[in-house]
């Protein structure tokens, strides 16, 4: 049997789903969550959505897709290092983008201002209402009635919502916390004050781990950076300096690759030791104890994290904000902002979201339901219905 510690999450403890499945005789709960999501649309859709790089522009460029499947890889193997149960965190791993709009965070910037009036637009919370309300596959329920243990590792991807006087923390200070909080799904209370399960911890550094390291790769491949450009830059300066020395003369994609190799190795194994010595010193006895405990118990050691947020900046002049990646975000805002008010206005949307949209006399329900509908779509979805509505075809270059 393999070493599992008291502070690993234990299927068999699980608070369990809103709605029974019946036992399985070949896996466990955090097994079907995993399952459940991989065989869902929303989870397919994500091969066609933007990480940072239009998925158009070249197919060896992350999407959301790949991106998950990155996290999910490094998630098992860093829970395997702790002992954790690589299942749920895992299941975290494929979930945490399922709330993801087309054209990256563009998408998801119109719709939080257009949905301002009434609560805004939240990626991690679009995540939870997709698995507990719009995926509609099962013949009893709807959504897929994943574990109370996976809803709350999407729920707490960016740490706990609220302090312990109750007042929006962390993200949510400027704006509160993102509509539809309250209005959770779920077999028991999800603890907006707590931590998540150190498996949903694990789900929320491999995150920033895979889009570091990925989005560095994939601006070296669209030469917006050369190897040059990383020699200064915290985190990435000391490997780029130990690939270009070993290796002046390969080619760069060849280049790329080592040094994105070798940055996920290093913060995985800085994760690693990290967790360790927060864990020796914390000594939880159980999950809860994790969750209690006033702080994540999984991260990057303190020089990391500073090395990590200055890498983060200098992707967010360099990369981020680059004219090669914003000309195309300007143009997918507008996509978007042109659908969300075509639709609003009364523009017929297809199938059973236009049905469902003239059946609701509430305003309000109304604009969520265009706002799910545009969440849902994938880039090229987006833009067929942008051409449909506007007799345009709309190139994002």
């Amino acid at each position: 049997m393999p070493f599992s510690p008291p502070y690993a999450s234990d299927p068999a403890k699980s608070l369990g789903r809103l709605y029974e499945p019946g036992p399985s005789p070949t896996r466990s709960s955090f097994q079907r969550d995993r399952d459940r999501i991989i065989h869902s649309t929303a989870f397919r859709r994500l091969q066609y959505k933007t990480q940072v790089f239009l998925h158009h522009e070249g197919q060896h460029f992350r999407t959301r897709l790949t991106h998950t499947l990155e996290v999910s890889q490094i998630s098992r193997s860093i829970a395997r290092a702790l002992g954790l149960n690589e299942d749920l965190a895992e299941a975290v791993a494929l979930a945490h983008d399922l709330g993801h709009t087309p054209f990256g965070h563009a998408g998801e910037r119109v719709l939080n201002d257009r949905l301002a009036p009434t609560g805004g637009f939240d990626h991690n919370m679009q995540a939870i209402r997709v698995v507990t309300r719009l995926e509609n596959r099962y013949a009893e329920h709807d959504g897929l009635n994943l574990t109370w243990d996976a809803l709350e590792g999407l729920l707490k991807h960016n740490g706990p919502l609220v302090d312990a006087a109750g007042q929006p923390t962390g993200r949510y200070q400027l704006s509160g916390l993102p509509w539809g909080w309250n209005d959770i799904p779920a077999v028991a209370d999800l603890r907006l004050g707590t931590y998540a399960s150190l498996e949903a911890q694990v789900a929320a550094i491999a995150d920033d781990i895979a889009y570091n390291a990925h989005d560095i790769d994939d601006a070296l491949r669209a030469k917006l950076l050369a190897p040059d450009d990383l020699l200064t830059v915290p985190l990435v300066g000391d490997i780029t300096h130990e690939v270009l020395a070993r290796w002046p003369q390969i080619e760069q994609g060849r280049k790329a690759h080592e040094i994105q190799r070798r940055l996920i190795t290093r913060l995985i194994e800085d994760v690693i030791a990290e967790a360790g010595r927060r864990l020796a010193e914390a000594a939880p006895q159980s999950v809860d104890d994790v969750r209690n405990a006033g702080q994540p118990l999984v991260g990057f050691s303190a020089p990391t994290a500073r090395a990590e947020a200055g890498l983060k900046t200098f992707l967010f002049d360099r990369v981020y904000r680059s004219d090669a990646v914003m000309a195309p975000v300007r143009q997918s805002e507008a996509v978007v902002a042109a659908l969300f008010d075509a639709y609003c206005a009364g523009a017929a949307m297809p199938g059973q979201w236009g049905e469902r949209f003239l059946a609701h006399a509430d305003p309000e329900a109304r604009v969520r339901l265009v706002a799910d509908f545009i969440a849902g779509m994938t880039d090229p979805y987006a833009l067929s219905e942008h051409a449909r509505l506007f007799d345009a075809d709309r190139a994002l270059r």
